[in-house]
């Protein structure tokens, strides 16, 4: 029996903050940095893809897109008391 998926911690449109995630072979020349933003998707879409690094997609205020580790991503403060 395949495992079951379990709910992620994000929905698209969530307003969240964190760090951004660079594959090892590109720090060379990248650095994580930190972003604030709209949860845009959450992992893969394909079930067990990414499940050793979930992954949240953010689409940032200027209309570009940073990819984060989900464990690495959480609300932004300042709506935390609205959820």
């Amino acid at each position: 029996m395949p495992p079951q998926p379990t709910a992620a911690p994000f929905k698209v449109g969530d307003h969240v903050t964190g760090t951004t995630y660079v594959p090892p072979e590109h720090r060379r020349w990248e650095r994580p940095e930190p972003f604030e933003g709209h949860v845009v998707q959450v992992g893969s879409g394909y079930a067990g893809v990414d499940a050793d690094r979930a992954f949240v997609w953010v689409r940032l205020p200027d209309g570009t897109e940073r990819q984060a580790l989900m464990n690495e991503t959480e609300f932004c403060a300042a709506l935390e008391g609205a959820r």
